[in-house]
């Protein structure tokens, strides 16, 4: 019986419920030492529906606002680079306000989506050494197109069968047998 309160405690602290602190102090003394870093940071940092909504929004509005500024300095490749970089990665951020950033995270290293991941991480990561070291037009906006298409394809991979889908979509329209 121990062990199911001790789990459903869990539940609650990563669907972000408030816990009662004496159920939760006697179900932690017993599991006190299995216990690590991210638990207790999620039992630390637990919001209310309507908190994680409301980040939710804002980090979501703030990533699509950077993201749509970007074009208006789409002939400074360097700018460019840098807001949409910074609104992708803040509308990436704003999930984690509904999933919770352990949930959030174990999706995004999901199997069926681990090479979308790498691939789409990698490409901010260009995207940025290059508008900011390199200084490079030409690298900068190759980069960017890099990342757009992953994140295009990290997105697909939460729909069932998109990837699929596009895949047969691109071979049918470059194929040039006829």
């Amino acid at each position: 019986m121990e062990k199911m309160n001790q789990a459903y405690e869990k539940v609650k602290m990563l669907v972000g419920m408030e816990v009662d602190e004496d159920d939760h102090e006697a179900a932690s003394s017993s599991a006190l030492q299995d216990t690590n870093f991210i638990d207790d940071f999620n039992r630390n940092c637990t919001l209310s529906t309507k908190q994680r909504f409301y980040g939710f929004a804002i980090c979501l509005t703030a990533g699509l606002t950077c993201t749509l500024l970007s074009m208006l300095v789409f002939f400074h490749p360097i700018k460019f680079g840098i807001t949409f970089t910074l609104g992708n990665l803040l509308s990436l951020g704003s999930t984690a306000f509904l999933i919770g950033p352990k949930r959030q995270v174990t999706m995004m290293l999901d199997p069926v989506r681990i090479y979308a991941t790498a691939i789409y991480l990698a490409s901010i990561i260009i995207a940025l050494f290059c508008a900011l070291y390199v200084h490079n037009k030409l690298l900068t906006l190759l980069a960017i197109l890099l990342e757009f298409g992953a994140l295009i394809w990290y997105s697909l991979s939460y729909i069932p069968f998109a990837r699929a889908m596009l895949s047969k979509i691109m071979v049918a329209c470059f194929d040039t047998d006829f």
